[in-house]
């Protein structure tokens, strides 16, 4: 039975799964939750996704949900294939756990309300708070000061190797410009690093949105 991902095709937190399964040439059914008619607080997705939110997986039967749970379980299951993106060795695993919890903390703690702030609540009716905006943009620029400095030194936010870690940035990285934050631009080594991950194959393909493989 063929992998079905269940989401919305722009969803930041689909693409994130769907950018791994392309990496990793796993095929796909992606099934459509429409959020704009509510599909994702139907009792049908409620069911396999409790908080109501995009995306989960079925694979065979067996339902995941939370996009980096999935992107670690795709990538681990399929570990002989496509990009190698979880290391084995113990150092260099150590040094990519270190970049996912910097990529949940130094990063998307800041971007993904970022891009909430100036994108998702104008459309929704709301107003951005401009105040809440520079704050945010104010912490994301010190994180992304210290980025460079790591990126200076290696290819990678984990080292010299491309990782999962590197691959969760690419969503909501993707969508800073459009919301205003063009602060990538001026660090060399952190606009080197994204412009590396942001033209990959597996990330051109599902970056205007998701569609099924299989």
């Amino acid at each position: 039975m063929v992998l079905k991902l269940y989401g919305f095709y722009l969803s930041t937190c689909t693409r994130r799964v769907a950018v791994v399964l392309h990496e990793k040439g796993v095929p796909f059914e992606f099934v459509p939750v429409d959020l704009t008619k509510g599909e994702h607080k139907a009792p049908a997705f409620v069911k396999h996704q409790p908080f109501g939110v995009v995306p989960y997986i079925d694979d065979d039967g067996f339902i995941l949900y939370e996009s980096r749970a999935i992107a670690h379980y795709i990538a681990t299951k399929y570990a002989s294939q496509g990009t190698a993106l979880i290391p084995a060795d113990l150092k260099a695993n150590a040094l990519y756990q270190q970049a996912l919890s910097i990529e949940v903390t130094s990063f998307n703690d800041y971007a993904e309300k970022l891009v909430a702030e100036k994108i998702f609540k104008p459309m929704r009716g709301g107003t951005t708070d401009q105040a809440t905006y520079d704050r945010l943009a104010a912490g994301l620029n010190a994180k992304l000061d210290v980025y460079e400095t790591i990126l200076s030194k290696q290819k990678y936010l984990g080292g010299d190797e491309i990782t999962l870690a590197d691959l969760y940035h690419l969503p909501y990285g993707s969508m800073l410009p459009m919301a205003g934050y063009t602060y990538l631009e001026t660090k060399p080594s952190v606009k080197r690093w994204f412009d590396d991950i942001s033209s990959r194959p597996a990330w051109n393909a599902v970056k205007g949105g998701v569609t099924s493989t299989a």
